[in-house]
């Protein structure tokens, strides 16, 4: 389907499917896995998002003198507001209160997945503009109630806020990468009460148990059987249901197995617990967790430490955890801004959330204030 909008001529792609991997991932780049043709197919050939799903894939392309994607929004009709860790359910209601239809919406984001990275992705840096002018012409010509780009990278956030996009502003927590040799010498940055707690903690969470780091080929089905399980009992406590089917792991540690850590804790080998993480660039990124067993702090362990442990033998920057979550703090994980951006057509709708969204981010920096001061880490005396 064509879109114009002025000089600009877009067009909406059948999924992510229908595009090339290597038209795809020329805009998308290689730093970010969860960007990625195959990440995104992978959600699309398992089921997790298509018919029944509530995201409908409708990739918006803007094509250079080429005739090659020089621009791709990953964007989706949703039908609600599950899966995307930035909360509408306020504006939804009071859109539908006073009339309006608010779904479907637009969302340009990855599904089921709060990692910031790229929304616009960009082969030509030049056609952001004309790529946020396309989103915003799919808006209005179908009369949808709204375009939200979550989790925006922080580099493409002034090209949203130039378009006069509303911003809105959240809060994670992350693990720094300082040059550590090993998981003691990143201890040593912390209080002594700190480190010595979290000693106690990971010597707790293992005892009787063998931690393995699984990727690649080690991905076997018997693993992805096991790691099933503590999903779904992980999802079907915070979601209702889980989002992702069965086969989507199986897809993933096919397509996708060296990008791929799965962390498992067994006990006299038999799988209790796992975390499941993906491997970018500079970055580990922790996704799923899960266990059939309660082990004190074995949570922290396998999410956290072990996350920092398989970060610094890679010598990766970062380690995000995911969202929310300020028990992370006290791990060694730093309370980090995150954005996203929000085009609402209607003035009147748009001057309510702007409203709403100016009290919010007040509220939000302050805290983020506070809980820069709850960080572990040594404080070093002024002088």
């Amino acid at each position: 389907m064509g879109v114009v909008t002025g000089s600009i001529t877009a067009r909406i792609a059948d999924g992510v499917r229908s595009i090339a991997p290597a038209a795809w991932d020329g805009c998308a780049g290689g730093g970010n896995p969860f960007v990625s043709h195959a990440f995104l197919s992978i959600l699309e050939d398992s089921g997790s998002v298509g018919p029944g799903s509530g995201w409908q894939a409708l990739p918006i392309i803007v094509d250079g003198a080429d005739g090659a994607p020089a621009a791709i929004a990953p964007a989706y009709a949703k039908s609600h507001s599950q899966g995307e860790y930035v909360f509408d359910h306020a504006w939804a209601d009071a859109w539908q209160r006073a009339g309006g239809a608010y779904y479907p919406k637009l969302q340009i984001a990855v599904p089921f997945t709060p990692v910031p990275g790229p929304r616009l992705l960009l082969r030509d840096p030049a056609q952001g503009p004309a790529l946020i002018a396309a989103i915003e012409a799919v808006t209005r010509q179908n009369e949808l109630s709204s375009a939200h780009a979550t989790f925006v990278a922080p580099e493409q956030v002034p090209l949203f806020e130039a378009a006069g996009w509303l911003i809105r502003l959240g809060t994670q927590f992350h693990w720094y990468n300082q040059g550590y040799a090993g998981f003691d010498d990143f201890l040593e940055t912390l209080a002594s009460r700190k480190r010595k707690a979290i000693r106690k903690e990971r010597a707790a969470a293992v005892e009787g148990l063998t931690i393995r780091h699984l990727t690649g080929a080690e991905l076997t089905e018997g693993v992805w059987d096991a790691f099933w399980v503590f999903y779904q009992d992980t999802g079907s406590r915070k979601w209702g249901r889980p989002y992702l089917t069965r086969r989507f792991f199986s897809l993933l540690g096919e397509r996708m197995g060296d990008h791929t850590l799965l962390i498992l804790a067994e006990r006299a080998g038999r799988p209790i617990a796992g975390a499941l993480n993906l491997i970018g660039a500079d970055t580990l990124y922790g996704r799923y967790w899960g266990c059939t067993e309660d082990v004190p702090f074995l949570h922290f362990e396998l999410c956290y430490y072990q996350a920092i442990d398989a970060a610094i033998a890679r010598g990766l920057k970062t380690v995000e955890a995911g969202a929310q979550g300020e028990h992370k703090l006290a791990r060694g994980y730093e309370p980090t801004p995150t954005w996203s951006a929000h085009f609402l057509p209607d003035a009147n709708f748009r001057r309510a959330v702007a409203d709403y969204l100016a009290h919010e981010r007040a509220a939000i920096a302050a805290d983020a204030e506070m809980l820069a001061t709850m960080t572990p880490f040594r404080k070093v005396a002024a002088g």
